[in-house]
This record gives structure tokens, C-alpha cells and sequence, in this order.
């Protein structure tokens, strides 16, 4: 849950389950002084997936780049257990998809926020939408834009090296031994389940515009895959907006390098039409 200071700004919280809330903005754009109520299957949503550990302050910050300019913001947490059995995490991923198809939820322009291991959550539900395009089409073309920060891409180490930092930072060597080593006894219940999410990601049949945060001396995000992944997107059509620092932090751009992130993602989120004009942050 945010902040009450975030949610006494005309913000109403609904929490649909565990992992799941849905913050319902009251007016078109808070910060721009507009008063027109937009009616709820035409206002865009923000899907947020976050990075694991994420803390409530952390994340009111990036919703309130979207309060004011006039998203609701539906913010789905993944769990360390989806990542370490890939079985969980398609669970998860076509629960998100159920979700998204739901009445209140169905008609909604949406935007993809993903931090992380939350780009791995989106990669779950995708290969779901994979398996049957047709099906899955009209929320494909829901989805206008797509964000991704700090993507946890690169070799199987880096994926150990980021459980490590994220779970016993106090104990990262021995919890990247123990997950190398993990991931080496479970191959196909583990390895063989992220190459199908990968595979999906870099096949994604979403070709919404899409902008990439990500640096130099990322230890979890390898920024030369970063780097294949955007021109490959680039190849296959899509517009693409990149924005690399040579030193930043993990998931942590925008309180390292505020004004740039901020401007960064506001000239795209007013490239994408979505919203009331823009709203000064």
C-alpha cells in the first residue's frame, strides 16, 4: 500500500487481492487543475510490475509521475517463489491476464511500467498471449506504450547475482552458489521455463512503442543485451526510445538521475496521446 500522503490526493486504493491494488485517480489530471471526471473504461490504466522488495515510498514516487497526468495505476507485486519455480510464475502471469480481461478492467487503454524481475512477470503473461495471438489480440492492442527498468537480462549468473542482492545482500556469494546451483539440479522445471519467457519477450507480440531505462555497471542487467534486444525491436518495427547512464543503480534511476528520468519518461508519455494534457511534474 502507498502512503496516505499519496492517497489523501483524491487517490482511493482497492485492493483486489495478496499482491494486487488498484489505485483509482478522481480526476482527469490532478496537477493540472482540471475538474472533468473521465469516464473509467475510457481513462488509461498503468499496469506497474515492481522489483522484488520494493518499498511502498519507493513506488509512490513513480505513481505519482502517473497520478498527475491522469492514470489509474494497478500495481501487481511478484514473489521471490514465481521466479524460482517458473510454474508459479505462468500461474501468475494468466492471473494477470484474467485480471485484464475482467469487466472493470476489459475496456482500459493500458500502459506497461516493468522493473526488474517485473519485466519477467510481463514475459510470463506474454507467453501465454503467445500461444494464442487471436485470442489475446484485442488486449495487445489495448497496450499503447510499454516502460522497462532495469531488465534483468544476461547469463543465468546474473540472474543468481540478482537473488543474491535481493534476498540476503548480507549473504549474496553463498545465495549465488546455492542458486547456480539450483537452477543447475532443476534445468527443466527452472532454465528450460525462462528461455520460453525470453523467447517471448524478444518475439513479443506487443509492438506498442516502448522505452528502455538501464546502465553501464548494472550488476543484474546486462546492458549489451539490453542493447540486441532494443535493435532487434527496432528491426521488427517498433519505436523504440532509449535511455542509458554510464553509472546509475539498479531500479534506482530515477532517484539517482531525477530530472532526466522524469523528462525522459514524460516526452514519452506525451508521444503516446494517452492522457489530458501534460501536467507539470
Amino acid at each position: 500500500m502507498l502512503g496516505r500522503t499519496v492517497l489523501s490526493r483524491g487517490i482511493t486504493a482497492h485492493i483486489l487481492s495478496k499482491n494486487v491494488t488498484l489505485y483509482s485517480n478522481e480526476l482527469a489530471s490532478p496537477a493540472s487543475g482540471c475538474q472533468t471526471r473521465v469516464p473509467e473504461e475510457h481513462k488509461p490504466l498503468l499496469l506497474m510490475l515492481p522489483w522484488l522488495g520494493s518499498r511502498p515510498q519507493a513506488l509512490a514516487k513513480y505513481c505519482e509521475i502517473y497520478f498527475k497526468t491522469g492514470f489509474d495505476v494497478l500495481v501487481v507485486e511478484s514473489e521471490v517463489k514465481d521466479f524460482l519455480w517458473p510454474r508459479w510464475g505462468l500461474e501468475h502471469g494468466k492471473r494477470l491476464l484474467d485480471l485484464l480481461h475482467s469487466e472493470r478492467l476489459a475496456s482500459r487503454p493500458l500502459l506497461v511500467h516493468a522493473f526488474s524481475i517485473g519485466g519477467y512477470t510481463f514475459s510470463q503473461l506474454l507467453v501465454h498471449v503467445s500461444q494464442d495471438t487471436q485470442r489475446y489480440q484485442g488486449l495487445t492492442q489495448r497496450i499503447r506504450g510499454q516502460v522497462y527498468d532495469s531488465l534483468v537480462v544476461g547469463s543465468v549468473e546474473r540472474m543468481a547475482t540478482g537473488l543474491g542482492k535481493t534476498l540476503l545482500p548480507s549473504l549474496e556469494s553463498v545465495v549465488k552458489r546455492v542458486s547456480l546451483l539450483y537452477f543447475g539440479m532443476f534445468k527443466r522445471q527452472t532454465l528450460d521455463y525462462f528461455t520460453k519467457g525470453i523467447d517471448a519477450f524478444w518475439s513479443t507480440p506487443v509492438i506498442a512503442p516502448a522505452l528502455f531505462f538501464f546502465c553501464e555497471n548494472d550488476p543484474l542487467s546486462d546492458p549489451q543485451v539490453v542493447e540486441e534486444l532494443i535493435d532487434h525491436l527496432r528491426k521488427r518495427g517498433m519505436n523504440i526510445t532509449a535511455k542509458k547512464w554510464k553509472d546509475s543503480t539498479h531500479a534506482g534511476h530515477l532517484k539517482r538521475h531525477t530530472e532526466e528520468y522524469i523528462s525522459t519518461l514524460n516526452g514519452f508519455l506525451n508521444s503516446l496521446h494517452l492522457t489530458q494534457p501534460k501536467a507539470k511534474l
